[in-house]
């Protein structure tokens, strides 16, 4: 049984894939918004890390996390856009009627979503070396940012999947990604949590896992290996994750029943 359940998800991910490479500009949009990010907020706020806060750290190290979570944010959207085509077009109904296992189904998206969001960051952290970013921890903090994009790209994609299954419909499955979108502006964006002056958006920050998620990535390309600070961000990818996929399990069992 569960080597169906591997050779399922397996299949059902290859398929995934084929049909984002065939169709390139579902993903290239948000990999231009996601890099014009980075050139904008390095080229117009490059200047704050001169503050005392900073200790001469490199901006442009900074602000990478904020483009990295934007293009998962983004691009979780795919996981769900691509379950919502299936229900549409009546092909979910019909693997219903198959021995394909039902996780494999709903898991196919997500993984498919991730591994996008893999490349997405990989680009992103190309264009980030050719503007002089400079990386604390080498090759072994590359990948652990690497590692923490993934982490947060299945959280969000487990959770527009979940929606596209108890909606069945586009928009709604893109309007519910979309909401998340102000998490990335209610935390560190742009400067250490010492030097936010409204209160409200302190407390906001503190409870927001976008923050550790930022800190996390922040702390292996600008301090280095600080556990306690890396595993904040590792804490707050299994917390979310868990919760989304979770989600998306109930309702994909709640889809099933109503096929």
């Amino acid at each position: 049984m569960g080597s169906n359940v591997w050779r399922d998800t397996w299949l059902m991910t290859g398929r995934n894939i084929k049909t984002t490479l065939r169709n390139p500009f579902s993903f290239i949009p948000n990999l231009m918004i996601s890099a014009f990010f980075l050139l904008v907020y390095e080229g117009g706020l490059s200047g704050i890390a001169q503050l005392p806060t900073f200790d001469g750290a490199n901006y442009l190290a900074f602000i990478l996390p904020v483009s990295i979570v934007s293009a998962a944010i983004g691009g979780a959207g795919g996981a769900g856009q691509s379950i919502v085509k299936d229900i549409e077009n009546g092909f979910f109904s019909r693997l219903l009627l198959t021995p394909a296992s039902r996780l494999a189904i709903v898991l196919g998206p997500i993984i498919a979503g991730m591994l996008q969001l893999f490349v997405q960051t990989l680009l992103i952290i190309a264009i980030a070396f050719l503007l002089g970013l400079e990386v604390k921890t080498g090759v072994g903090g590359v990948l652990f940012v690497l590692l923490i994009a993934i982490g947060w790209g299945l959280a969000f994609a487990g959770y527009s999947a979940g929606v596209a299954l108890r909606t069945g419909n586009a928009q709604a499955a893109q309007a519910g990604t979309f909401i998340f979108f102000p998490l990335i502006f209610l935390s560190t964006t742009f400067v250490p949590y010492e030097l936010i002056d409204a209160q409200w958006l302190k407390i906001a920050a503190a409870i927001n896992p976008t923050t550790y998620i930022f800190e996390s990535m922040r702390t292996v390309l600008i301090d280095g290996w600080v556990f306690w600070d890396m595993m904040q961000g590792v804490a707050a990818i299994t917390i979310v994750s868990t919760l989304t996929i979770t989600f998306a399990a109930v309702s994909a069992k709640r889809a099933v029943s109503r096929g």
